[in-house]
């Protein structure tokens, strides 16, 4: 697996089981309603994930734009479906946004390049 994505998916899980492991009940419930809501739905799961994707590219969140790359990836879509959405992320973000393309890009190059070790 590239390095990139398997050290962003071990901190984010390290992290996340640091910040569960809390007494905080208002954080729990955030964390348990971002998981529920990208679950299908009246949308199925792929549209859900990619509303998230944009959303985040435009609201320059590149941990969010990796995790929902990532599972756009594990729901198998495409390339050119990616690159559509990112291309609404962009033209709604306008230009500040293209940094965040450009990472995002380089994310998923490595996702679809990535191979257990």
């Amino acid at each position: 697996m590239d390095d990139a994505v398997k050290n962003f998916d071990a901190y984010r899980a390290k992290m996340n089981e640091k910040i569960l492991a809390s007494d905080s009940k208002i954080i729990k419930r955030i964390f348990n309603l971002d998981s529920q809501a990208f679950n299908a739905g009246a949308l199925p799961a792929e549209t859900k994930e990619l509303l998230g994707l944009v959303a985040s590219a435009v609201l320059r969140c590149d941990d969010c734009v990796r995790y929902h790359l990532g599972r756009c990836y594990e729901l198998q879509l495409s390339e050119a479906t990616i690159l559509e959405a990112l291309e609404i992320a962009t033209l709604v973000g306008g230009t500040i946004v293209i940094p965040h393309l450009r990472r995002a890009v380089d994310y998923w190059e490595q996702l679809q390049n990535q191979t257990t070790t």
